[in-house]
């Protein structure tokens, strides 16, 4: 391909938002200090509506975003050959994305889950279907691997991965973790975590993953790196961004909203997959920081995660009218 090339990895599934109404459920806070959503037992409240969007998930939305920055990309997620799975394979196709190493498997529902929406928060009720995770070398090697969820049952399908990143030693590995990932520990994942080019997670999860305190973001990427990734970026919420890379830490504020955000689902997969669309198409890490917090700020202006994805064209115009406080700065904290 003429084109940088991504692969992506990770879990697909159907999202079925539902719009709770908020005259009949409500949020409510217990004993521990946890909200919970609360609706009637045993009544038939009503809802606002229902948006069923397909083809989602970390990686299928990473994958998107980079096609829809110019990246040439294919995706390896796992469905079942019902109309759910054929719907899916059918919108990610027309996104332009590869679709022959998706794994369509004979008998098997595609994951569905269903998103309970209040105002822009939502609580995601999962159901991941047991699909046999087998990993098969690409025809043609990436540029990139990016790989994100995936299910606790594809632990062998992350060793023919890791198998295949030592044997292709000029790809690179961009590693946003999942749930599993986080569950199977450190020590599990090392060879993966020594081989990533690129590690994009928020605050807390860099704090589970290292131990290290969550008051120093310096000792976080510090701890990070020593994990293996030669780039660390770290997701801090309304505070904006950090990144530690060519012997710097620096820091990116959010890209102002121009409206109050309608859903959040998939900011965090638009961030980071954004940093790695620019790297792929040979712009700086500098500059790969500055796109990343646009595409967040764009996709919660629209439901789901990908329907509000930009392109490079509208990248480049959000940066040229971006404010004057909207820079890359050293990191002092």
């Amino acid at each position: 391909m003429s084109q940088p090339y991504i692969l992506a990895i990770g879990d697909i599934f159907t999202d079925a938002f539902i719009k709770l109404n908020e005259d009949v459920a409500r949020v409510e806070t217990d004993e521990n200090g946890e909200k919970r959503i609360s609706l009637p037992l045993g009544s038939k409240p009503p809802y606002d509506g229902v948006d069923i969007v397909q083809g989602v998930g970390p990686a299928p939305n990473a994958a998107v975003a980079t096609a829809r920055l110019g990246v040439a990309t294919s995706l390896i997620s796992f469905l079942g050959d019902d109309q759910v799975g054929k719907d899916a394979v059918a919108y990610i196709a027309g996104e332009g994305i590869a679709t022959d190493q998706l794994s369509v498997q004979e008998g098997m529902k595609t994951s569905y889950y269903y998103v309970l929406r209040y105002g822009a928060e939502r609580t995601i009720l999962v159901k991941n279907e047991a699909f046999e995770y087998k990993w098969v070398d690409p025809a043609e090697e990436p540029e990139w691997i990016y790989l994100a969820l995936i299910s606790n049952d594809s632990w062998e399908f992350h060793e023919g991965l890791a198998a295949y990143l030592e044997a292709h030693p000029n790809v690179k590995l961009a590693f946003q973790p999942g749930t599993f990932h986080f569950k199977w520990g450190v020590e599990k994942l090392a060879t993966l975590y020594r081989r990533t080019h690129i590690i994009v997670l928020n605050r807390e999860e860099a704090v589970d993953i290292t131990g290290a305190s969550y008051d120093s973001i310096h000792n976080l990427a510090y701890a990070l790196h020593d994990l293996g990734p030669q780039k660390v970026v770290i997701t801090d919420g309304p505070n904006g961004s950090y990144a530690s890379y060519d012997f710097k830490l620096v820091t990116i504020p959010n890209y102002p909203d121009p409206a109050p955000p309608v859903d959040r689902t998939g900011a965090g997969d638009a961030f980071a997959s954004t940093i790695v669309a620019a790297l792929a198409l040979g712009e700086s890490m500098d500059t790969a920081l500055t796109w990343a917090p646009i595409n967040s700020a764009s996709v919660v202006q629209k439901l789901g995660a990908q329907a509000g994805l930009l392109r490079r064209e509208e990248v480049d115009k959000f940066l040229a009218d971006a404010p004057d406080w909207y820079k890359l700065t050293d990191f002092e904290g």
